[in-house]
């Protein structure tokens, strides 16, 4: 990987810095609290809640505080470690890289997601990260709703080096797919990746054209679609959870993909998606360029997003 694991360490920091930031401004009344009575419990659970990490985590750090009964009050160290805890215990379960291990190949990754959440964006990117894997990799240009986002993905092919299949605005996306299996099987590509257009406000329409890629990949490869990635745009916030319902319901979501989180406060979305729906999170952004999107580490993220706005690492 072209890069080193402290230059991807700084872009961590730097990316759930204003998540981290969030979370001390929602905490930060309560340390001066004299004991941890249930009131003051209560107001942590909120402040959790108010920084996007959901519920039910909010639910785990308040059970566990009251266990360890905290007499003399909580300090900020403490209680900054108890919540980096337990969203680890939240992320290891889900933290899992994308395996490409199909036969026969390509191994075909359907990419979903709503307009604007990053789809065509992250799409090279994880071509690129594949790349760097040494998997041969080919793209196909479904979303023909928008001329844009063709054009915008036979750019990034173009950077990366890699064969895209595209057709004209308005085409049928289920054709392409048939191209993309049958041109790479024959030059033996390990992954076909296909955009898909992101019509969320039309699930009806949504769902008749993956039906249709299903059954004609379904012909070639009764395996196929292997994956079905959702990206999310971390910026939406809970609307990223809504997302994840409804793609999971129509689309048949099998992991997640969760960018731009170097540009919000809501990067603690990430938690709750994973804590409400345990789907595997292969890969997170943190940034523009192809090397701001990698597997993460769970342990680091959640001492990132528990981390003070005071410390150096």
């Amino acid at each position: 990987m072209s890069d080193t694991p402290s230059a991807w360490h700084e872009k961590l920091v730097a990316g759930f810095r204003r998540t981290s930031e969030r979370l001390g401004d929602n905490l930060q009344s309560l340390f001066t609290k004299e004991k941890l009575d249930r009131e003051t419990l209560d107001e942590i659970e909120e402040a959790l809640i108010a920084s996007d990490l959901g519920p039910t985590t909010a639910a785990r750090v308040r059970a566990r505080l009251e266990d360890e009964r905290y007499e003399k009050g909580l300090d900020e160290t403490a209680l900054r470690g108890i919540v980096a805890e337990e969203v680890a215990k939240i992320l290891r379960p889900v933290a899992k890289p994308l395996e490409i291990e199909a036969f026969p190949r390509p191994q075909v990754i359907l990419v979903i997601g709503v307009n604007g959440s990053g789809k065509t964006t992250t799409i090279a990117k994880l071509a690129h990260l594949l790349q760097e894997q040494d998997y041969q990799v080919m793209l196909v240009a479904g979303d023909t709703f928008r001329a844009a986002a063709i054009g915008q993905l036979k750019v990034w092919a173009e950077r990366i080096g890699v064969p895209i299949i595209t057709g004209a605005e308005g085409g049928d996306a289920a054709s392409l797919v048939w191209e993309g299996v049958k041109q790479g099987t024959a030059i033996g590509t390990d992954v076909l990746i296909v955009d898909t257009a992101g019509r969320l406000q039309n699930k009806a329409g949504l769902m008749d054209e993956l039906s249709k890629i299903r059954r004609v990949l379904g012909r070639l490869n009764p395996a196929a679609p292997h994956d079905v990635v959702l990206v999310l745009d971390a910026t939406t916030g809970q609307n990223a959870l809504n997302q994840i319902e409804v793609f999971g319901k129509e689309a048949g979501v099998t992991g997640l993909v969760m960018t731009k989180l170097d540009g919000t406060a809501k990067g603690g979305v990430l938690v709750a998606a994973a804590e409400k729906f345990g789907l595997p999170i292969h890969a997170i952004g943190v940034g523009e360029t192809l090397d701001d999107f990698r597997p993460f580490d769970p342990d680091e993220v959640a001492s990132l997003i528990a981390r003070s706005k005071d410390r150096v690492d």
